[in-house]
């Protein structure tokens, strides 16, 4: 494949052509020119008011293949993460079987030499994610796995935790959780505040995050290593993350995009695609995530996509699932957002930050280095439906709603999505 972008702008705060409007040469998925390009070959693509970027990388990701296969598989999830912008994805373990073997991991990255999306899997740290025994975890560190967690379940073990840390540290490993404390939240379905009052429903109070969080950065400074939250939610976590950093601690954290731009007053009409967990917080918890994006505690913004069958959300709310699917609206989000937080900063959480967390090779934008990039127009108007959904799922609040923004292309070494 040959493509010439002309007259794209550049958004990448460590590319030396960051904000520069330029033609970009990829061939055989290589970056061959970047400057004025006098003559092409094959595709060409008219990229005047078109944005470049590294490609995009979703830290935080489930599909339902292996098990559940009917809300969301490889090959789906793959296609709306392409049709998103994202080159890559780390895949939480909740699946079933839950990825604790080599035979696991193997599975779920058997597609990534012919597909745009790289899916790099994340290992269970306990068996079944059941937070009771250890998995064996420097045999899965060398089938590949690229981080350690229970995914949407907690290690609520403490000791387990303090063990976990220790162990990881032999070989440098990331301990990704997600700080709930779940007898507190349990039969809880959304943020407790004036909405779920109001409702008459169980509330999921922001001590269930907080309080594990205090208890995680507690046991990590007690035995060193280094810790990843995921699905930060409240002002409060970020404060305490933000201390701990000031410490010295090793400890990064993500946010799901929808926490930044959706609050739990939206919650009166009981819109089931909303039930996520942890739950949408408040205004307040809004303008404090938000100022911990821009002050840099937050390092990493996140779908937290969560594919579900209608059968799954179509019942009363507290019995609804929790989840909501986001591969394919992050662009309009981000768009929105930039209200509030610079477009290069928004780009830099979801391209650079979580490769560089993870470990992973940096995404370069110079002559001579594999294409890895996104495309979008930031200025076209489409309708989020079952015309443009390529998830098997729709449980989304942008369902069959019209959106600003869209992806023209990912574009992932030889493998390539275009709109």
């Amino acid at each position: 494949m040959s493509l010439t972008l002309r007259s794209v702008t550049i958004s990448d705060k460590h590319s030396k052509y960051h904000n520069k409007k330029v033609d970009i040469l990829i061939d055989n998925g290589l970056i061959v020119k970047i400057g004025k390009i006098s003559r092409s070959k094959g595709r060409e693509i008219d990229a005047e008011g078109m944005i470049a970027s590294p490609g995009w990388f979703d830290m935080n990701c489930l599909f339902g293949d292996p098990g559940n296969e009917h809300k969301e598989d490889r090959t789906s999830g793959a296609s709306a993460a392409a049709a998103g912008g994202f080159t890559g994805i780390a895949h939480l373990p909740n699946t079933l079987p839950v990825v604790a073997s080599k035979n696991d991991i193997a599975y779920l990255k058997a597609n990534n030499s012919h597909q745009v999306t790289d899916v790099f899997p994340i290992v269970a740290v306990t068996i079944g994610t059941k937070g009771e025994e250890l998995t064996e975890m420097i045999d899965m560190n060398h089938a590949g796995a690229i981080a350690f967690s229970d995914g949407v379940e907690p290690v609520w073990n403490s000791d387990i935790l303090l063990k976990t840390l220790q162990y990881l540290q032999k070989f440098n490993g990331l301990l990704i959780n997600r700080p709930e404390d779940k007898m507190l939240t349990q039969f809880g379905a959304m943020n407790e505040g004036l909405t779920s009052t109001i409702q008459g429903m169980k509330g999921m109070p922001v001590l269930a995050e907080e309080l594990m969080i205090s208890r995680d950065l507690e046991i990590l400074e007690y035995t060193g290593g280094k810790i990843h939250f995921s699905n930060i939610s409240s002002g409060g976590s970020v404060k305490l993350i933000k201390n701990a950093k000031k410490k010295g601690l090793s400890v990064t954290c993500d946010v799901a995009i929808h926490q930044l731009l959706l609050d739990d007053s939206l919650l009166d009409d009981f819109d089931t695609n909303l039930k996520v967990n942890p739950p949408l917080r408040t205004k307040k918890d809004i303008a404090a995530l938000i100022k911990g994006v821009l002050d840099h505690t937050i390092d990493v913004i996140v779908t937290a996509h969560r594919p579900h069958d209608e059968e799954s959300k179509k019942l009363e709310f507290d019995l609804a699932d929790f989840g909501h699917i986001g591969l394919q609206t992050l662009l309009p989000n981000l768009l929105e957002l930039e209200k509030e937080i610079p477009l290069d900063l928004l780009i830099d959480k979801i391209s650079h930050e979580p490769r560089r967390i993870l470990k992973l090779q940096p995404v370069v934008l110079k002559e001579g280095a594999e294409a890895n990039l996104t495309i979008f127009d930031p200025r076209i108007k489409w309708t989020y439906d079952d015309n443009t959904n390529y998830s098997k799922s729709r449980n989304s609040y942008y369902y069959n709603k019209e959106l600003t923004g869209r992806v023209v292309a990912t574009i992932n070494g030889k493998n390539s999505y275009f709109l």
